[in-house]
């Protein structure tokens, strides 16, 4: 097996978990659902693939002090830093600019830095297949994770009805990716579980890095051209004011519709390993347990006659008398009141609070 490298995507800002969710406190520097941040959980799951001299994070500019002092090991060069978000193309991009350099053959672990895993065991075990298929193939690898309800808040890889080379894998679930499908509707969630040949989209991708740059300058030539005059900088007193000056013009697009729904040579590993991109407080309300009422309450919460509702009371006292449904996250400067079902709409608030230039709240 080549060298393998783990590049974690930890940029985002996660505007549906405002109000905890800020850009001093992102979603991944937070404790959810588990001790320690889910950045910290992040890296100890692929601990067992990588060496940590092999580990690169892509941030932004914001949030670099704030990582360093969460992850002092972590090799200040491998700390990328955008100027700008620019989505995950250009980040996967950037980020095997410096893979290559290092190791042109050089195999790249790519994951989110905000998931939750519950089997980390088999987590690895996956990935470890994955990279057998990446490498073998030179192919572009993702994995699948297979659906337990019909979740609208994720997007599905469509994969094709015969696995590939069970006998030289000897392992079920590698499968030819058909299509890759954006987040559905409830009525197209439901019938994409019940056809049995559509997965989560984990958003965790597994390639060598010459292979992800070749894709990238045949299906966005300009974002290839603009990353080369990035990477013909990387070690030199130019390179903060080249990368500056790419990210005002690189496109803002996603790997998957960019690269992954064009490019041939792409495989789906099936996945089960407890994964949960924990995109909203709906999801946390579903992974978290709850007491004889259905509540699941956190802090100082003092609770009569109200039941299945979520409450985080943060540093306050909350009192919940006959409320039913409702998720409660409460802050020092802010609260959310919702009903269980609505977070996503969080997003709604967070724009409503850009509108009015009120960013102390953002």
């Amino acid at each position: 097996m080549s060298r393998t490298f783990a590049v974690i995507m930890a940029g985002g800002v996660g505007t549906r978990f405002w109000p905890k969710s800020r850009g001093r406190s992102p979603k991944q520097f937070l404790e959810i659902l588990s001790q320690g941040t889910m950045i910290e959980n992040t890296l100890e799951r692929i601990g067992p693939l990588v060496e940590q001299d092999d580990v690169f994070v892509v941030t932004n500019r914001q949030q670099v002090d704030m990582l360093r002092k969460l992850v002092p090991w972590l090799p200040s060069e491998h700390v990328l830093a955008e100027p700008l978000g620019r989505n995950t193309a250009a980040c996967i991009g950037l980020a095997a600019l410096w893979i290559e350099r290092v190791n042109p053959d050089g195999m790249m672990v790519v994951s989110p830095a905000d998931h939750i895993v519950k089997n980390p065991g088999e987590f690895v075990r996956i990935l470890r297949l994955a990279l057998r298929v990446a490498e073998e193939k030179d192919a572009l690898v993702t994995i699948g994770i297979k659906p337990t309800h019909p979740e609208t808040g994720y997007g599905y890889i469509q994969h094709a009805e015969e696995e590939i080379d069970r006998n030289e894998y000897r392992a079920e679930g590698v499968y030819r990716v058909k299509t890759f499908a954006e987040k559905p509707n409830l009525e197209t969630a439901e019938r994409f579980l019940q056809s049995g040949d559509f997965l989560w989209n984990s958003g965790i991708f597994i390639m060598k890095a010459r292979v992800i740059l070749r894709e990238i300058e045949l299906h966005l030539p300009d974002l290839y051209e603009q990353l080369r005059d990035v990477g013909k900088t990387i070690g030199t007193q130019v390179y903060e004011q080249t990368l500056e000056h790419a990210y005002r013009i690189i496109r803002n697009i996603s790997i998957d519709y960019g690269i992954m729904e064009k490019a041939g040579n792409v495989f789906v590993v099936k996945g089960d390993f407890g994964w949960s991109d924990v995109g909203s407080w709906d999801e946390v309300v579903r992974l978290t347990p709850t007491d004889a009422d259905g509540n699941s309450l956190k802090g100082r919460v003092f609770s009569f006659d109200s039941k299945n509702n979520y409450i985080d009371a943060g540093n306050k006292v909350v009192a919940a008398l006959g409320i039913e449904d409702l998720v409660v996250i409460s802050t020092d400067d802010a609260i959310l009141i919702c009903k269980k079902g609505k977070s996503q709409e969080v997003k709604e608030v967070v724009d409503f609070i850009r509108r009015k230039q009120m960013n102390e709240y953002l």
